[in-house]
C-alpha cells in the first residue's frame, strides 16, 4: 500500500531504510514533498507549525518512494 502524503507531514524528517536523516518535509503538492536537506533554524521553526516553502537546493520525494509515515517519513530501501 503507497503512503499519502497531506501537508500534515510538512516539518516532518525524512530517513532512509538506514535511519540516516535526509531533510525535512518543507512543501507537500499534488502527492510529492518537497524536502530541504539543509534547513536553517527558521525553515525548521516555519515547517514545524506548518507553513511551506521551498527553495532551489529541495528535491523531490514521491509517494511511491516511501515506506511508511509516522513521526518521520520513512522511504523504501530500494531508491
Amino acid at each position: 500500500m503507497t503512503a499519502t502524503l497531506t501537508d500534515d507531514e510538512v516539518g516532518k524528517k525524512v530517513v532512509d531504510a538506514e535511519g540516516k536523516e535526509l531533510g525535512i518535509v518543507a512543501k507537500v503538492e499534488g502527492g510529492r514533498a518537497s524536502v530541504d536537506p539543509n534547513p536553517s533554524v527558521a525553515e525548521q521553526v516555519l515547517a514545524s507549525i506548518g507553513v511551506e516553502g521551498e527553495d532551489d537546493e529541495d528535491y523531490l520525494v514521491t509517494e511511491d518512494m516511501i515506506d511508511r509515515i509516522g513521526e518521520e517519513i520513512v522511504l523504501n530501501g530500494d531508491i
